[in-house]
């Protein structure tokens, strides 16, 4: 049974907290995606926390989770330089960063600046490993 305040604070993170699906949409959220969710919202605090495991468009094996893109707007950011909010991002998933992680992309936003345009980029096609394309 889950108490009374850790209730109060699912739904807090719930209303904040952008839940996202899978590589293949399946809606399965790995262990390592799950650390990176938990961290990120521990230290930045963010109104919304926007996560994408792009793995499966790399050449990486099936259910892999090594490439990822992340949305973390938070106030936190107010008067930081981009390199600024991309240390604090770096800085709460240094574990994940030193291990299964192999590629990061953070767009690290105000609450205004999200306002302005509130969506995740998409990131270009794979074209390492035996993706690349040979002329």
């Amino acid at each position: 049974m889950l108490s009374g305040q850790l209730v109060v604070r699912l739904f807090s993170m719930a209303s904040r907290v952008c839940m996202s699906r899978g590589s293949a949409g399946s809606g399965v959220i790995g262990p390592v995606e799950a650390a990176i969710r938990t961290k990120l919202e521990q230290a930045l605090n963010p109104e919304v926390l926007e996560l994408r495991n792009e793995s499966g468009g790399h050449a990486v094996p099936p259910g892999s989770e090594t490439h990822f893109r992340v949305a973390v707007v938070s106030s936190r950011f107010e008067g930081l330089s981009p390199l600024q909010r991309h240390r604090l991002v770096h800085a709460a998933l240094s574990e994940e960063l030193a291990g299964p992680v192999h590629a990061l992309a953070i767009q690290a936003r105000t609450p205004a600046q999200w306002k302005e345009n509130p969506q995740l980029d998409t990131s270009p096609p794979c074209l390492g490993g035996s993706k690349k394309s040979r002329n």
